[in-house]
């Protein structure tokens, strides 16, 4: 998850940094930046035929959203947890971020229940796609150091497995769940094969956060139980911009996965690594600084990983993504057999985020999508990415109908 850019991330830290509790009052009051929540999506928008449109060709019981996150804040039971910085005026930016997560994910005035909200919420957008559709949950570990100890207090959030686990199980017609394991954890492997029996679909890391070294031989055990139990790894590349945590930015370089892929690792890179700057490590360890998303086209190149990185396209439509990179994921057809869909809901649903009218603008969507689109938002964010991922275009070419029926990659049974 990434909503601000780094000059968004200084406006909102100086604009409100006198008075957290008072700038949220000022949003709330203006629509189109608090997302409202609405509820079933009405007729004339469910069989709009832009709405339509967007599932033509696809069998929605193949179309699995492979990265949609659970959050709370532990109110429940749930053994959600959330860093006291995101609960307190005091640190401004990050306590905003928490009430626009939870604004997005319509939770944030339930008042000793968000969490059940949360899930809630979910149930109620499920409701508005079409049958057989399927959201992937995904638990969210721990940051742990170099011994595998916890460390709960550099932890951005916690989402515990067996959180993910049992909200998927109350609920199997509409989600799967995919778990998160610090590699470090001496009983890392112990939990993958649980994890994997109770029906886990894939693995969730984001390395700079959780304190994770994709290139450390210390993940050998690790990629190579994952390899055993035939579990994809779906990993954060490039820059992180939203969650705090352990504090190495470094550790989001695409280069750094190549470890992974040669022990025969399925690797998801999340978002393309469509932000943000790395080394590149192919020239040495002070080698020059380049876009994140170059090192990523590097490795799509290499028929060494031909077999085992693919990315999802979660996150490529905010608006802190450069155009060039979005165009590029369009027009790479090439590229397309190995992308998959996913929307990093609640993202979506952080109106600022995502501006259908400037992709309009810029040639990319039909300008009469634009007015529908948004309103779709404002009932059901999930359904708006896809909708709105289906009828990009650039160049003359569109995101292949193989890239939303994530299914085959991730079912681990026949279909």
């Amino acid at each position: 998850m990434r909503p601000f850019s780094l000059s968004r991330r200084r406006w909102l830290a100086g604009g409100f940094a006198l008075a957290a509790g008072g700038a949220a009052m000022a949003a709330s009051r203006r629509p189109w930046l608090m997302n409202p929540c609405r509820a079933t999506l009405p007729d004339e928008l469910a069989h709009h035929e832009l709405v339509q449109a967007a599932w033509e060709g696809l069998d929605p019981a193949q179309v699995w959203d492979c990265h949609a996150h659970l959050a709370g804040i532990g109110d429940g039971g749930s053994g959600v947890a959330i860093s006291p910085t995101m609960l307190s005026p005091l640190h401004p930016l990050q306590y905003l971020q928490r009430l626009f997560y939870l604004n997005a994910g319509c939770a944030h005035e339930a008042s000793g229940r968000v969490d059940q909200s949360y899930v809630e919420r979910l149930h109620n957008l499920m409701e508005g796609m079409a049958p057989g559709f399927k959201l992937m949950l995904f638990a969210f570990d721990q940051a742990h150091d170099a011994e595998g100890r916890a460390q709960p207090e550099r932890s951005a959030f916690f989402v515990p497995n067996a959180y993910a686990r049992d909200v998927a199980r109350a609920a199997p017609q509409w989600f799967e769940w995919v778990c998160s394991i610090h590699p470090y954890r001496p009983d890392a492997v112990a939990a993958l094969e649980a994890a994997a029996a109770d029906g886990a679909r894939a693995v969730k890391w984001l390395p700079p956060a959780m304190g994770i070294d994709p290139a450390s031989p210390a993940c050998d055990r690790f990629y190579d139980a994952l390899v055993r139990l035939d579990l994809s790894l779906i990993t954060h590349v490039g820059e992180e911009q939203a969650v705090a945590g352990a504090g190495h930015p470094e550790w989001g370089n695409p280069l750094s996965l190549r470890r992974a892929l040669d022990r025969g690792v399925r690797v998801v890179m999340a978002h393309c690594a469509s932000i943000g700057e790395d080394t590149d490590l192919d020239r040495g360890p002070n080698g020059p600084r380049v876009p994140s998303f170059d090192l990523f086209a590097r490795m799509m190149a290499e028929p060494r990983h031909a077999q085992h990185l693919f990315a999802d396209i979660s996150a490529i439509t905010l608006r802190n993504r450069k155009l060039p990179v979005l165009r590029a994921i369009i027009e790479r057809e090439d590229w397309h057999p190995r992308l998959l869909f996913g929307t990093d809901y609640p993202l979506p649903g952080i109106l600022p985020l995502v501006s259908p009218a400037q992709l309009a603008a810029e040639g990319m969507l039909d300008a009469v999508a634009v007015p529908v689109l948004e309103a779709v938002r404002e009932h059901n964010p999930i359904l708006f990415d896809l909708a709105l991922k289906r009828h990009l275009h650039s160049g003359g070419k569109r995101l292949a109908t193989t890239i939303f029926e994530t299914r085959r990659f991730f079912s681990r049974t026949p279909t």
